[in-house]
């Protein structure tokens, strides 16, 4: 029989659709789990006859929202680029570090080196920092192992840190990341390398969804369309980083194939702006990157606004140009540089942090939603975008079940 557990004694943020404050508050408010699954959600008082006899948990007056979700993470990869960092803060441009053998291939060099099970715990340690501050779904991307073995060796981390831990992991590949030595000067001969890798990957149950990185120092336009098109004959969903240095004109056409999102977009056009709208892609700001490469052009934050296309917000875990383990400080981030509102931002870890991994079962506080839900020391849900420094989160309960 299925255990049913009434969690009471709380202030709701269920962040529904259409609720009159936009937070959707419900103050003595409770939610009846049945299994992994929320049953019911309201007014304590209000409690449906199912409520007797479950389990009872006080929740102590605590604010709940949601679990939080990290939809734009690389948490798989060996060693760390702190002296990269230091370059840069001597003047070094991104652009000018990776096209000197550093960036993204300095990281693969490592990667390639470090056993899975170095692999393995490195990533655990930063998934467990996230899980921490309420996250209770984390997309992982590959992309450092550059190679058919140390790409699935990677996804297979990734895969096994879902099953080890009591969170939901959701595994993107991203071999269009960066071009590897071997293939230097072979740009196509590697996309064409990747995409015979993607088959035996996505029948290996590694796969979830296809990203790449168009850019400058990525890919073309023309390369990407090539890992989608493989993508779509696979009947995957893909992703991009795109407009994230220059406009390369990735969002418009990562739109073409219904992109779950496009990330970054810093330099996204209004082309770009009315195609993701069209296709209903979301916009996933990742200012943890725009901090640490002390970028000084902002996303078209009104023109998405004003289109009405959903914005979620990221950590961007990766350890060249976004080494931050939380997602509190990134939504925080994203109303400081972005001038995103806090519902915005609390939203972008949430609804729309779901909706950009192709989720529609969280996000929400809502009957028939999985029951992912934070308890946090706070008054109102607007202060988890104001403090930083600290962790408020009181309690965590994922799929049902409370974590310790």
């Amino acid at each position: 029989m299925t255990a049913r557990v009434l969690w009471h004694n709380a202030t709701l943020a269920t962040l529904t659709h259409g609720a009159p404050d936009g937070w959707g508050l419900v103050p003595n408010g409770a939610l009846l789990t049945e299994g992994s699954t929320i049953a019911w959600v309201g007014p304590y008082a209000d409690r449906p006859a199912a409520a007797a006899g479950a389990r009872e948990v006080d929740l102590g007056g605590r604010v709940v929202t949601p679990g939080l979700i990290d939809c734009h993470t690389h948490l798989v990869y060996g060693g760390h680029r702190a002296n990269e960092a230091e370059m840069r803060a001597n003047g070094a441009s991104y652009e000018a570090i990776a096209r000197a053998g550093g960036g993204i291939r300095s990281t693969m060099a490592a990667t390639r080196t470090a056993s899975e099970q170095v692999l393995y715990d490195s990533a655990r340690h930063r998934a467990r920092a996230l899980m921490s501050e309420g996250v209770t779904t984390i997309e992982i991307k590959s992309g450092y192992g550059l190679s058919h073995e140390d790409e699935e060796r990677c996804l297979r981390v990734a895969r096994s840190l879902g099953q080890a831990l009591p969170v939901d992991v959701r595994t993107t590949f991203l071999g269009a990341h960066a071009l590897p030595p071997e293939y230097e000067g072979r740009a196509d001969d590697y996309i064409s390398a990747i995409c015979d890798w993607m088959p035996p990957l996505h029948a290996a149950g590694l796969i979830d969804a296809v990203d790449a990185f168009c850019e400058t120092i990525g890919f073309t336009p023309a390369q990407t369309q090539r890992v989608f098109e493989q993508a779509r004959a696979l009947g995957l969903p893909v992703k991009l980083h795109a407009e994230q240095l220059s406009d390369q004109g990735g969002a418009v056409l990562a739109a073409s194939y219904g992109a779950l999102s496009c990330d970054h977009l810093e330099h996204l056009s209004t082309a770009g702006v009315a195609a993701m709208k069209a296709a209903g892609s979301v916009a996933v700001l990742l200012p943890g990157a725009f901090y640490m490469l002390r970028e000084t052009r902002v996303p078209p934050i009104a023109s998405l606004r004003s289109a009405g296309v959903p914005i979620a917000v990221a950590t961007d875990h990766n350890p060249g140009t976004s080494p931050g383990l939380s997602l509190l400080l990134s939504a925080h981030m994203s109303c400081i540089f972005f001038r995103l509102t806090p519902l915005e931002a609390i939203k972008g870890i949430t609804v729309h942090a779901a909706k950009a991994l192709g989720l529609y079962d969280r996000g929400m506080l809502a009957a028939g939603m999985r029951a992912d839900f934070a308890a946090w020391d706070v008054s109102h849900p607007n202060e988890l975008t104001y403090w930083f420094g600290q962790n408020p989160c009181g309690r965590v309960i994922a799929a049902g079940a409370e974590r310790t």
